[in-house]
């Protein structure tokens, strides 16, 4: 094996492994999204005084819940990545901008993901103790609103969905290929940007009320899941072959 070729299998290696531990990472966090609340009871339809009460209340349980959404977006961008490598062969134009806008989606993702462990508490706190900067406090986290889907916290998140729907329609037919999880891998990221993309329209058009944006844009996204499942076992699968192939 020459320089190059052992290059070449040492990069494809490092980033199929992490491809692999990162699918591991985002189904980690996942099941620990279950347990850990992002918002107080009720959501969209919790008054603002009880929403202060219970970020008061459940503030290290709020921060540890936000913390795991941004492990789990980063572990999300790290499965895409290997992906965006794996049709580098097959369509290196599509591969490339298929990283780049997994580069945006982070940027969208990272600024409101942030904003909930940093800003969201400290306003909470200067709220209920009447603090000195209270009247400002108090309109800043009605903006800063997890659950609302149109307060400007929340139309980051769903610009980090649409570029992650804009991913998956870059890289869904390249995918598609004879081995299953890629097959599975395929299937579900094509399934997932068209849907999404679908019911973007179906928002502009006022098909969907806002109390509802929620369920229909987040059960789309489970969709996702489906990918990163199918990653580990390709990644796994491509991991074996260049070991065996770095040993001939």
């Amino acid at each position: 094996m020459n320089l190059t070729t052992s290059i070449n299998h040492r990069l494809c290696y490092s980033i199929y492994r992490l491809g692999f531990w990162s699918a591991i990472i985002a189904i980690v966090t996942a099941v620990v999204t279950l347990f850990t609340p992002l918002d107080a009871p009720g959501g969209f339809s919790a008054e603002h005084g009880d929403r202060v009460a219970w970020l008061n209340a459940n503030r290290g349980v709020f921060i540890v819940g936000w913390v795991n959404q941004i492990v789990a977006m980063l572990s999300f961008s790290g499965v895409f990545f290997a992906l965006a490598w794996r049709i580098v062969g097959e369509s290196p134009l599509r591969a490339i901008l298929a990283a780049m806008v997994v580069l945006m989606s982070v940027m969208a993702f990272i600024i409101p993901k942030f904003i909930a462990v940093w800003t969201i508490p400290l306003l909470a706190d200067a709220i209920a103790s009447g603090a000195a900067n209270a009247d400002l406090a108090d309109p800043l986290l009605r903006l800063l609103n997890v659950s609302v889907p149109f307060s400007l916290y929340t139309s980051f998140d769903y610009l980090g969905f649409w570029l992650y729907s804009v991913f998956a329609l870059l890289v869904a037919a390249p995918l598609y290929s004879e081995a299953l999880s890629l097959k599975v891998c395929s299937i579900s990221l094509g399934v997932f940007g068209a849907i999404y993309q679908l019911m973007l329209l179906a928002l502009w058009r006022g098909d969907i009320a806002a109390v509802d944006i929620e369920g229909y844009f987040l059960s789309a996204a489970g969709l996702l899941m489906i990918a990163v499942v199918a990653m580990v076992f390709h990644s796994r699968d491509a991991m074996t072959l260049l070991k065996i192939e770095a040993g001939s």
